[in-house]
């Protein structure tokens, strides 16, 4: 009961508090509009720690027994200035606040060339047999799922502009799912920093299942045939259950001794990856 009235003090006050129970809650704002900033990644680098701020710009993450009181808790979004705490230091702050950062974009000459339709990725879904989950036996509440990323490495041999995002969804047990759609260089095998930096949310609803499109056409996202390997990733940001039991949401995948799929359990944790191609590919015009 204590705990209880304790996450209702901290949320009315909008303050942070690292509870004896090692949850920290909180809220992110924008430091000059002071509006609050949702969908914000949260964690603690290569620790299965973290989540990503809510609708409301309000978090909460729980700590495990693997977080000492050194460990830097990093804040990172789209268009602003990553900010860093101690776990220790986080007892003394009200609020966080991020600064836009500002960014010059240097001009792009795009050229009048004819360009041909092209599938980067995996445009069918096999026998339907194996499926690739964002729940496992370790998340206990939906919550847990925040945050989570999955996806594919695609090679880019072309100059291309992308059209649209597609993957095969065969099994939905929820009324709505956000993801934010991520593009990330690749180094040593895995993925490193985003190249693409737009923030695109989108969502899935009333437990639809079969292939999702998603519309690419007004972001302007052009590959280039310099960046050779890229990962492509969709992160878990934002879910409602259809009911009390709602608990899969999964993609269907092959084994494959070429391609592999990325994935890691919480925003800022390790990168892992799969001998397994997801029924995960975009639709590209390229020269």
């Amino acid at each position: 009961m204590k705990l209880y009235l304790t996450f209702l003090t901290i949320i009315i006050t909008n303050s942070i508090c690292y509870a004896q129970s090692n949850i920290i809650f909180g809220e992110v704002k924008d430091s000059k509009t002071k509006q609050v900033l949702k969908y914000v990644s949260i964690g603690i680098l290569n620790k299965s720690v973290g989540t990503v701020s809510d609708s409301n710009g309000r978090f909460t993450i729980k700590l495990n027994e693997k977080v000492s009181n050194t460990d830097t808790l990093i804040f990172s979004s789209i268009g602003y200035v990553t900010k860093k705490y101690t776990i220790s230091d986080l007892s003394d702050i009200n609020l966080i606040e991020l600064f836009p950062e500002d960014k010059y974009l240097a001009d792009v000459l795009v050229k009048s060339t004819k360009r041909k339709p092209k599938i980067i990725g995996r445009n069918n879904k096999g026998l339907g047999l194996m499926h690739l989950n964002f729940y496992t036996a370790y998340e206990k509440t939906i919550d847990d799922r925040l945050s989570k990323e999955i996806g594919m490495k695609f090679r880019i041999k072309k100059d291309c502009k992308i059209s649209d995002l597609n993957f095969n969804v065969t099994s939905n047990d929820f009324k709505l799912v956000k993801f934010r759609l991520n593009f990330y260089t690749i180094e040593n095998g895995l993925p490193t920093n985003l190249f693409i930096e737009k923030n695109i949310v989108f969502e899935i609803k009333d437990q639809f299942l079969g292939w999702y499109n998603l519309d690419l056409k007004s972001f302007q996202l052009y590959l280039g045939k310099e960046n050779e390997e890229i990962a492509v990733t969709i992160q878990w940001v934002e879910s409602q259950k259809k009911n009390e039991k709602s608990k899969y949401f999964a993609i269907s995948t092959a084994m494959s001794a070429t391609e592999h799929s990325f994935y890691r359990e919480k925003a800022m944790d390790k990168w892992l990856k799969s001998g397994q191609s997801l029924s995960f590919y975009l639709n590209a015009m390229c020269k």
